[in-house]
């Protein structure tokens, strides 16, 4: 019996990557790991999971559920729900706060599928201490567990990716849409207003000369006072709508930004879910292939058959953790990634500096 093995080494994953040919973008992302924000939410998080850990051993429930979303995300979803802000912008803090989720379900997954890997370890375990034969029940019985026990990744399926995925790219369209109008219409409106102003300075000087040169020369400029009075009063006006419509054009700048700093914050987040979606789809595949190994020997319970199982698991083992691990480590990065552009998205709002 030929046993395929469906996973590659992490390392070579990481050179053969799509980001192989920029340098530059492979170093920023491995410097992320080493930063003390990300330290900081590892942190966070790992004591969140020991605490569910400890409250699930001394509860009777055997189900293992954290919501890690509660403890790491920055702004909380309901200072941002108080707060009056464009339609696309409240997406955008709906869509980043999915993300989060879509992390906290895939973590759970990641830490289910820990423990179901651990009878693949007592079966390398038993194998080593006796002889194989079908006396051996306990290995025959974990492997008959592996098998009847349901694979945890795959209740993330892709189709729940691909969803986001299209509700992403529909949210970062909209954005970019929005601010692509505002930009126009600002640009329109100064360059109607340079127009403008230059006619009407030239205009209005051109009268104010002509009326002072006939009130000063004229028997009548008493009479013509009032008009020049009327006159300087219109000027006034005019630049108190002036300062009106620049109030306006510093708040339509200022949208512009937002959306513009929510529209990078979404593209980030499209492609941190489509590499999370992909390494998932690789380790269920990884599973699947195992659970499917371990029913052709629980089926057909032989000494030779079990010899090739045990040698498949130990010789995957370590690349197996490694992938999960790097999962994991590619969920804190997620979660990193979107406090970060809601906090530049929050900042824009509230004028802050950064």
């Amino acid at each position: 019996m030929q046993i395929n093995h469906a996973g590659g080494s992490r390392k070579k994953e990481r050179e053969e990557g799509s980001f192989c040919g920029t340098p530059n973008v492979n170093g920023e992302y491995l410097a992320a790991f080493r930063t003390k924000s990300y330290v900081e939410i590892c942190n966070k998080a790992h004591g969140e999971l020991k605490n569910a850990s400890t409250r699930r051993l001394s509860s009777t429930s055997s189900s293992f559920n954290v919501h890690l979303t509660e403890y790491l995300l920055e702004p909380h979803q309901e200072i941002v729900a108080n707060m009056k802000v464009h339609r696309l912008l409240v997406d955008y803090f709906e869509a980043s706060l999915e993300a989060c989720r879509c992390c906290d379900t895939t973590l759970q997954a990641i830490h289910q599928t820990r423990l179901a890997y651990a009878r693949v370890t007592s079966v390398v375990k038993l194998s080593q201490t006796g002889p194989y034969d079908q006396s051996q029940n306990p290995i025959h019985a974990e492997l008959s567990s592996f098998v009847l026990q349901n694979n945890p990744l795959s209740s993330i399926s892709p189709a729940q990716f691909r969803d986001i995925h299209d509700r992403y790219v529909i949210l970062l369209r909209g954005l970019i849409t929005k601010k692509g109008k505002i930009q126009r219409t600002l640009t329109i409106k100064c360059v109607c207003k340079k127009v403008g102003g230059i006619g009407l300075v030239i205009s209005q000087s051109a009268l104010l000369v002509a009326l002072l040169v006939f009130a000063f020369h004229s028997v009548i400029g008493l009479v013509a006072a009032p008009c020049i009075a009327t006159l300087f009063g219109l000027v006034v006006r005019k630049r108190f709508k002036w300062s009106h419509e620049r109030l306006n054009r510093n708040s339509s700048t200022r949208l512009c930004e937002q959306l513009d700093v929510a529209a990078k914050g979404v593209y980030v987040l499209t492609n941190e879910l489509d590499t999370m979606s992909r390494m998932v789809k690789r380790l269920d595949d990884e599973v699947e292939h195992w659970r499917e190994v371990a029913d052709i020997c629980v089926k057909n319970y032989k000494c030779e058959i079990l010899k090739r199982v045990v040698k498949e698991f130990q010789d995957n083992e370590s690349n197996f953790l490694d992938m999960l691990e790097e999962l994991e480590e590619h969920i804190y990065l997620c979660f990193l990634t979107v406090n970060r552009s809601r906090r530049l998205v929050m900042q824009e709002i509230t004028g802050k500096q950064r």
